[in-house]
C-alpha cells in the first residue's frame, strides 16, 4: 500500500514563481505541485497538496489528515515563526512531520532564524530551492522514520 503524504504549503506561498524570485526561484506554485504529485508517484508515495493563506484553514486542514495521511510535509511560511495552534495542531494528530523552507532561514534575518516546529519534526530541510520538498520526499520513501 502506498504512503500517502499530504504537503502543507502555508501563507504567501500561493505567490511562488512571483514573489522575490530571487529568494523563492520562478516555479509557480501549481507547477511545484505537479512536480511534487509526479515525485511522489515516482517513489511509490501518493502526494495531495494544500496551500492556505489563513493559519486556522491549515490547522483544519492537519486536523483532517489524521487518519488518512501517514505523513506531512509542511512549507509553514510566515507561521513557522509564530504558531503555537500550528505547533499544537501537528502534536495533536501525531503525524510524524518534515519542516521544509525554500530559502535558508537561518541565513535570512533573525526573525526567521526561529521555528515554533523544528524541535518536534522529524527532519527540517532548508535552503535547497524546491528541492527541499523533495529531499523531504526521497526521506519518507526510503521509510527512514
Amino acid at each position: 500500500m502506498k504512503k500517502k503524504v499530504l504537503v502543507v504549503h502555508g501563507p504567501n506561498l500561493d505567490l511562488l514563481g512571483q514573489r522575490e524570485t530571487h529568494i523563492y526561484g520562478s516555479v509557480s506554485l501549481y507547477r511545484l505541485n505537479r512536480m511534487l504529485e509526479e515525485k511522489g508517484r515516482h517513489l511509490g508515495l501518493e502526494v495531495v497538496t494544500y496551500q492556505s493563506n489563513c493559519e486556522g484553514e491549515i490547522v483544519e486542514a492537519i486536523h483532517r489528515a489524521e487518519g488518512r495521511f501517514d505523513y506531512i510535509v509542511i512549507n509553514p511560511g510566515a507561521l513557522t515563526h509564530t504558531s503555537v495552534a500550528l505547533r499544537d495542531a501537528l502534536l495533536g494528530v501525531g503525524i510524524p512531520f518534515i519542516e521544509v523552507h525554500i530559502s535558508n532561514i537561518y541565513a535570512r534575518e533573525d526573525f526567521r532564524k526561529g521555528s515554533f516546529l523544528s524541535d518536534v519534526a522529524v527532519g527540517v530541510v532548508s535552503g535547497l530551492g524546491i528541492f527541499s520538498y523533495i529531499a523531504a520526499l526521497y526521506f519518507i520513501a526510503e521509510g527512514s522514520f
